[in-house]
């Protein structure tokens, strides 16, 4: 084993290490701590093993950039202006937890996809994340070793472990020849049991065991130099698969994150599962608190250190998650508005453009990537939809169909989030109740949307690369 535990009272001896390590796309079932029967994950396994395992996190916004805009600045993306978008720029208005323990003498670091893509503010100006080695996460690295030889060692560190696995494209075939069984894959219940879906999920298992190794070298590096007792380690992802139905929905396997923490000096009682339910941008709170630093007022962020201590006394019972505009897939650059409330025994969504495409217009010529349904990155599985939509109708209305205004899925009964009763006249207490509570919490929390206030995501600019030369964004109403 990496770590080991020790009792209440030696907590917080010192500040410790910070190691935050984040896929690119990945759904919460897929590690081996989950259950998953084919992919192999020991270092999150490990993690799970030596911290908690929390079987209900959530990312605040099912697309990269926003959800990691949420985590650096311990905020929902409906308060964070532009940056609830992605391809757009995080405004420099928002304190982030990376620049607040820099300035408390942590060194600070990025490997890979760090806050990404978008716009954001250098000495020399606005630059695009990928043209500078400077990041709202930290300074790129070459690597985890790279930046761990060459910090000061008495200085604790906060360190941004990124990847871009498993992101498409992928290699095809790569996880059947890995070896992986296809016949062992678990399908998800908004898609079809088909040779090409089974053969398309191994392939992306490939790119979350390849990025699971990462994770593995890092924590060796930490164990071989003795930092890992004291090092606070996460391990998630940013949002879920890029399949249909899945990225760039609130519906599970958009919204339902992997998270692992372990913290030797800091969790009582390790190797335990935590059921309560838990926001990505929770975690700078957390980072904050566990440095000895004070959660900004402004922040939504929920520190989890009384997980960390006190678990029966920690009581956490929903999570809310948003999407706004994610990669140009409509008319004018009009994204798909939606909030949702996740219980532990429902699903509700309001969707505020209930006549848009929520996966992107199926027109390329109105997508800014000139790719019909855009909002689905392409793949095998989601050609298959749409070159056998007549043998795949009910999957190919699941992933790419128009949306009611409201959706409600009772997991009870529908763990998959297939059947949407939000108009059955049984569920009305419940629908008026969730609803109620999601227009609550939005209002408190200063949603222009619940405020009934112009929202202006589909305005702000689109930086992404755009290969429709007639697309362009809408100008915003005088």
């Amino acid at each position: 084993m990496f770590g080991s535990s020790i009792d209440d009272k030696s907590l917080q001896l010192e500040r410790p290490n910070i190691l935050f390590c984040i896929s690119d796309d990945q759904s919460w079932l897929h590690t081996g701590a989950m259950g998953d029967p084919v992919v192999k994950t020991p270092a999150f396994d490990r993690i799970s093993h030596e911290g908690i395992l929390f079987t209900n996190g959530f990312c605040d916004a099912p697309s990269c950039a926003p959800s990691r805009a949420a985590i650096l600045t311990g905020q929902h993306i409906w308060r964070l202006e532009e940056a609830g978008n992605i391809h757009s720029r995080l405004p420099e208005k928002f304190p982030r937890y990376t620049d607040l323990l820099e300035n408390a003498g942590y060194v600070i670091g990025s490997y890979r996809k760090a806050w990404s893509p978008g716009m954001f503010k250098t000495d020399t100006g606005w630059v695009f994340d990928g043209q500078s080695q400077l990041n709202p996460a930290g300074k790129r690295f070459e690597s985890f070793k790279e930046f761990f030889q060459a910090k000061p060692e008495n200085k604790p560190f906060c360190f941004w472990l990124g990847s871009y696995d498993p992101h498409r494209p992928y290699q095809l075939n790569s996880g059947l020849e890995s070896g992986m069984d296809p016949s062992k894959v678990i399908i998800p219940d908004h898609l079809p049991d088909d040779p090409v879906v089974r053969n398309d999920i191994l392939d992306y298992y490939y790119e979350v065991q390849r990025w699971d190794s990462v994770v593995w070298e890092a924590l060796s590096i930490l164990h071989q130099a003795g930092e890992l007792e004291n090092t606070l380690v996460v391990i998630t992802s940013d949002n879920g698969m890029p399949f249909p139905r899945s990225k760039a929905t609130l519906y599970d396997y958009g919204t339902h994150m992997p998270l692992a923490i372990s913290w030797p000096r800091g969790i009582v009682n390790p190797g335990r599962k935590y059921e309560g339910f838990v926001h990505l941008s929770d975690l700078a709170a957390t980072f904050l608190e566990a440095a000895g630093l004070e959660v900004l007022g402004e922040m939504t962020s929920k520190s989890l250190m009384d997980v960390f201590k006190q678990p029966e006394k920690a009581p956490r019972n929903n999570a809310y998650t948003a999407m706004e505009r994610h990669d140009g897939c409509r008319k004018g650059g009009k994204g798909y508005p939606c909030r949702a409330i996740r219980t532990k025994d429902f699903l509700y969504i309001r969707n505020y453009e209930p006549d848009r495409w929520p996966a992107g217009d199926p027109d390329a010529i109105n997508c800014a990537r000139t790719i019909p349904f855009g909002e689905v990155d392409p793949g095998p599985t989601k050609a298959l939809l749409m070159d056998k939509k007549g043998d795949y109708q009910e999957f190919y209305e699941l992933a790419f169909g128009k949306r009611p205004a409201e959706e409600l899925y009772d997991l009870r009964a529908d763990p998959g989030q297939i059947n949407n009763v939000a108009a059955l006249t049984e569920y009305s207490e419940i629908l008026n109740e969730l609803s109620t509570q999601l227009q609550k919490y939005t209002t408190k929390t200063s949603d222009p949307r619940a405020l009934g206030e112009d929202a202006p995501w589909d305005y702000y600019p689109y930086y992404g690369a755009c290969r429709n030369k007639d697309w362009a964004v809408d100008k915003k109403p005088d």
